[in-house]
């Protein structure tokens, strides 16, 4: 796994468009404080030939908290409706920097999908081509989405309390420095400031550059200026699941083997330890 398999510019999608196998995904995502409707905006504006991946939706039904991995069975029904399989091409972009693409490509990840993408820059990079784009609502062909899941790659509750308590992985947050260390309130309710016990902060922000990824070697001085190194296992988080998986990508595109990510995040930890 290289940044160039992973980040593709718009002139690469626009070659490929119309060709069978190639899915284009708008997984735009914002927190709530932000008040948007991203399902409204792909409505007003997308790549064309693309759906949009609702990450409020496409989650476990049964869990309380935000963003619950679903189950094999629940995520390939959704995504089977979005019209993609397991084998296609696919092309994850969003209308942010950077920020949420890469957990939809970690649910694809985790679930089987290899032939996976991110359009680098998002959905700006696109319009500065001056490429073409459409409204209204997608009307994909549903499919049959064939899973390989994979739940080795996530972490659960009860794990995370033995790994935290025993120091067995470096636990890194992707969250914002005043969060990790309790100087803001949490912005959701009922969840309390402050960090897993024995973490380190590497915000996301810091490892992003022009819509992706910095230089490995700088991620790699990044990650190494916190002690994470290749010799534990890594287990990233952040408030809900989201830009933990943009550290994910970042420590597997760095090379480090033993990294998972630990779904429930602070959400879970800040309102039940």
């Amino acid at each position: 796994m290289t940044p160039e398999d992973i980040f593709v510019t718009p002139q690469w999608v626009k070659e490929r468009q119309g060709q069978s196998g190639l899915k284009i995904i708008d997984g735009s995502w914002y927190m709530p404080a932000a008040k948007r409707n991203c399902a409204e905006e792909f409505e007003k504006v997308h790549i064309p030939g693309a759906v949009f991946f609702d990450q409020d939706e496409i989650v476990d039904p049964a869990s309380s908290l935000p963003h619950t991995v679903p189950s094999p069975e629940v995520f390939a029904a959704a995504v089977g409706k979005l019209g993609i399989k397991v084998d296609d091409e696919i092309v994850i972009y969003e209308t942010g920097d950077l920020f949420a693409a890469p957990r939809v490509w970690w649910l694809f990840y985790i679930m089987g999908a290899r032939k996976l993408h991110i359009l680098r820059g998002g959905i700006a990079a696109w319009q500065a081509e001056r490429f073409a784009t459409q409204s209204g609502k997608a009307t994909p062909q549903p499919v049959e989405f064939k899973p390989s899941y994979a739940p080795e790659n996530i972490v659960f509750i009860e794990e995370m309390v033995l790994l935290a308590k025993h120091r067995q992985a470096h636990i890194v947050d992707a969250r914002s420095a005043e969060r990790f260390t309790g100087a803001v309130p949490e912005p959701r309710a009922n969840v309390r400031s402050g960090s897993i016990p024995g973490s380190v902060n590497v915000p996301y922000g810091s490892l992003v550059e022009e819509g992706a990824f910095k230089p490995l070697e700088t991620m790699q001085v990044i990650f190494e200026a916190q002690g994470v190194l290749k010799d534990k296992p890594v287990v990233t988080s952040c408030g809900s699941g989201v830009t933990a998986a943009v550290l994910f990508l970042a420590l597997k595109l760095i090379g480090y083997e033993n990294v998972r990510l630990y779904d429930g995040s602070w959400t879970e930890w800040g309102s039940v330890t």
